[in-house]
Order: structure tokens, then sequence, then C-alpha cells
């Protein structure tokens, strides 16, 4: 059943912090360690994405943007990777029938809510850096119940079949043993 005060359309109230948390995001930068880690991270994470983007230097440059905003936001990787794949099979121009646009398939009333009016959403790293602040605001909403985090992102808080397409994607495709 779904939540009288959440509908898919309708923005979430938002903390007063969430908007500067996305603007310092802008300015964040990694350590040599850091960076390494992304490496190693990218190489593991090569081989599935390979069934949605066959190119090599597409697949390395989507998989350091989404190691690098899922970071910012305090979200497992691949869990960002589980929820494009479910959201638009990893397609940058997608646009769902309800009007949600771009890998993680942003809702336009975001860019209001948290950018510029100019910005857009099926550019991968704009869509990235929303979608992973978003996903991170609804999962310090659910006190990090993923969940019903999720369910929230796709506007169907009190239904379980979203979250359990995703969280099946995410252990099935995207969890892999790190590299010894």
């Amino acid at each position: 059943m779904l939540n009288s005060n959440v509908g898919p359309l309708e923005a979430q109230p938002l903390p007063s912090g969430l908007r500067p948390t996305l603007e310092a995001a802008n300015q964040y930068q990694q350590t040599p360690r850091q960076q390494a880690l992304a490496r190693q991270w990218r190489i593991r994470m090569d081989a599935p994405l390979s069934r949605f983007i066959g190119d090599p230097i597409a697949r390395q440059t989507l998989l350091t943007r989404v190691y690098q905003e899922a970071r910012l936001a305090n979200l497992p990787p691949e869990l960002v990777l589980a929820l494009i794949q479910v959201e638009s099979a990893f397609k940058p121009d997608a646009i769902s029938s309800a009007g949600a646009i771009g890998l993680m398939q942003i809702m336009p009333f975001w860019v209001s809510e948290l950018g510029l009016p100019i910005d857009d959403l099926t550019h991968p790293p704009r869509n990235l850096r929303y979608g992973c602040t978003i996903l991170a605001h609804y999962l310090a909403i659910e006190q990090g119940d993923f969940s019903r985090a999720l369910a929230r992102y796709n506007g169907s808080l009190g239904e379980t079949w979203y979250p359990e397409r995703v969280l099946h994607a995410w252990r099935d495709t995207w969890r892999q043993p790190p590299l010894l």
C-alpha cells in the first residue's frame, strides 16, 4: 500500500543541509589510497558492466563516476549500479512514462529542489550526482533501511517489488569478492 503522503511525483522536504552537501561534493578530491581502491573496484566491476555497455572506455568512465558519486554520498557503489540497472539498463537518455530522466531516472522536479534550471539530467555526471544525493537523503530518512529508502526513491513506499528488484540485482550481479 502506498503512503498517502508520498506520491511518485512529489518531492520530499529536504533538510537544510542537503543543498550545501551537494555543493560540497563539487570540491571533493581523492587521496592516492582512495584512487587505488577506486581503480581496483573498477577492475572488478568492468566484466559485469560489459553486459550493458560494450565500449571499454565508456564503461571505465561510468564506473569512475559511479564510484566517486556513491562514495561522496556514503552509498555502496554496487548498490548504485544495481539501481541504474533496474532503472535504465545503463541508458543515459532513458525517459520513463512518468517523465523520469537518465541513468538513475531522476524526476525533473528535483532540479528546482537541488540544482539549477540549466541542469541536464541526461548528462550522466549530473544525473549520478542527483540520484546519489536523493538516495542518500532517503536512506537517512529511513535510518539505513535500504528497502524503505529504495521504495521512497521509486515513489512506491509501502510496496516491496521495487526494492526487491534492486537488491536482487545488487546481490546477484554487483556484489563481488575483492581481488586478492
